[in-house]
């Protein structure tokens, strides 16, 4: 990882100051609301993915591990593959009532979408 520190500071100015010690800003990521405070949709999509279906879990406001705790958990329940990005659960296939039961009894405020 130290060989590609220099990445990072790919348009920073050289200083010819010794003491000089650059800093990368470091992005604080969101606390991760409770579950009842979470206001999830659950939808259908077919746009660009070749005509196969998936359900979106939409909404989700937390860390990037909390995420993907939580779909880990749903693709384990479901049977399914799936992603988590972007704030955004990708399960593959038409899985909506099974995924909004899912939320639902873990506490989470889920609706159906389309």
């Amino acid at each position: 990882m130290a060989q590609q520190d220099w990445k990072s500071r790919l348009g920073v100015v050289f200083s010819t100051n010794p003491d000089f010690n650059y800093e990368t800003p470091q992005e604080e990521e969101e606390a991760t609301l409770p579950p009842a405070s979470q206001k999830l949709i659950v939808a259908i999509d077919r746009r660009n993915r070749g005509g196969k279906q998936v359900t979106l879990v939409k909404g989700f406001r937390g860390a990037a591990a909390d995420l993907e705790a939580l779909a880990k958990k749903l693709k384990t329940k479901c049977g399914v593959g799936g992603s988590a990005k972007e704030g955004e659960i990708v399960i593959q296939g038409d899985l909506r009532d099974k995924v909004l039961n899912i939320l639902l009894s873990e506490g989470y405020n889920a609706k159906r979408g389309n």
